[in-house]
């Protein structure tokens, strides 16, 4: 810790008060410095599993065969393309690959931008896209230097501890209204409106209880407003929902613009935009785009074999099954400070609250009890106490026993007061 603190400087975040030293990794487990074994309960970065065998394989054998840049042909990024964008529907056939969802999302916002000829951009006020400059305005991990720009607005998220419109089932027009009024502001601060940016489940602001059609009078907003749905699909996607290959598909809706990160090359650094023909030719006409390291041989053989692994190993059916088993598991769960229990395929969450306010000191006690006891979890929410288990892809039932189990012991120790 005092080698990273003279190295990486002060405020580099570590998860758990007393951070894991991990050294090896094999599906679903992590190994620590020490040789202890962890169940990872958290991780969507290794979605086929930490070090799947064929993802190691595909990157080795390309590395020694080629990388570079797509200012050369090469057959990667056209095959891979052709694979990712045959899973996709609403006419998303083109795509630009880049190093991270940060990447992604920053040219999301410009595509919505060339499009629109606006700059006007909303998203929630419990979100996070990355670590740009343009997008991390969007986020709300700390305000940016001089405030946030004039051309963002951030509209309240949905929320399952205190619901927009005062209840769930008033949360869809809820949240339409809000868009709308955030509309017409930045319109009549000369700004516009060129899109809206959002994870179609909501998983930074703790995955709140939506559901298909949940946007649907929102989507009715933006398109009466000329602007782009930008759909931010690094969490969900992939077959995580266990019901559709992506979120947007569970929610509901087509986005203009889809974008893709962290699971996409199972921990290698790329991800991906994908849009329709006519967004791209705007794009490509209203900025010079060239990214050196994006769409590179070796990134397109990880993602092209985590595709593969996805379909051969029959994970999404897998995130389903297992989903369903472990979401039952977690509804027996008690204890008088849980307020609500969510899950949708390999996602899942448990909300803590104490009369009707939320307790982020119980959630953050959890958390570090479970780490003491060999299970890697995390924490999500507008303030950090919602739970957030999203374990790789291969999770099994077997895993699942172990996890719950543990969380039933560790909330059966605890004290409504800790």
């Amino acid at each position: 810790m005092a080698r990273r603190a003279r190295l990486l400087g002060p405020n580099v975040p570590t998860f758990y008060d007393d951070p894991v030293h991990v050294v090896r990794g094999e599906g679903v487990w992590l190994w620590d410095a020490a040789g202890r074994r962890y169940l990872d309960c958290y991780n969507n970065v290794p979605h086929v599993g930490h070090c799947h065998p064929k993802v190691v394989e595909a990157i080795a054998r390309q590395a020694g065969l080629l990388n570079t840049h797509t200012r050369y042909l090469h057959e990667g990024i056209l095959e891979y393309g052709e694979r990712l964008v045959a899973r996709l529907g609403h006419d998303l056939q083109q795509i630009i690959m880049v190093c991270t969802g940060s990447e992604a999302n920053d040219i999301a916002l410009r595509m919505a931008q060339a499009v629109t000829g606006h700059t006007g951009v909303i998203a929630t006020d419990n979100t996070y896209h990355g670590n740009t400059a343009a997008v991390s305005h969007l986020s709300t991990r700390r305000p940016p230097i001089g405030g946030y720009p004039s051309h963002v607005r951030r509209v309240p998220a949905p929320d399952g501890l205190l619901p927009l419109g005062g209840s769930v089932q008033a949360q869809p027009v809820a949240f339409a209204a809000n868009v709308s009024r955030a509309i017409e502001e930045l319109q009549a601060a000369g700004h516009g409106f060129a899109g809206l940016m959002l994870c179609p489940v909501f998983a930074n602001e703790g995955m709140p209880d939506v559901g298909p059609g949940f946007l649907a009078p929102t989507v009715e907003v933006v398109r009466r407003a000329g602007g782009l749905i930008l759909c931010d699909e690094v969490q969900p996607g992939f077959g995580r929902t266990g019901s559709h290959f992506w979120g947007h598909e569970w929610l509901g809706f087509a986005p203009d613009v889809v974008t893709m990160g962290k699971p996409i090359g199972n921990g290698h650094p790329v991800a991906a935009v994908v849009t329709r023909p006519d967004v791209m030719a705007a794009f490509r006409t209203a900025f010079g785009y060239f990214n050196t390291f994006g769409g590179n041989p070796v990134s397109c053989a990880a993602a092209l074999a985590v595709l593969e692994v996805i379909e051969e190993e029959g994970l999404v059916q897998n995130a389903h099954d297992v989903g369903a088993y472990t979401l039952r598991l977690m509804k027996g769960l008690r204890h008088p400070l849980i307020h609500d229990v969510r899950g949708l395929g390999l996602f899942f969450a448990v909300e803590f609250a104490q009369g009707g306010r939320a307790a982020p000191e119980f959630c953050g006690q959890v958390v570090e009890r479970m780490r003491q006891r060999g299970v890697l979890l995390g924490r999500v929410g507008r303030q950090q106490h919602i739970l957030k288990l999203r374990p790789p892809m291969p999770f099994s039932r077997e895993n699942a026993d172990l996890a719950i189990g543990t969380l039933a012991e560790v909330l059966a120790e605890m004290d409504v007061h800790v």
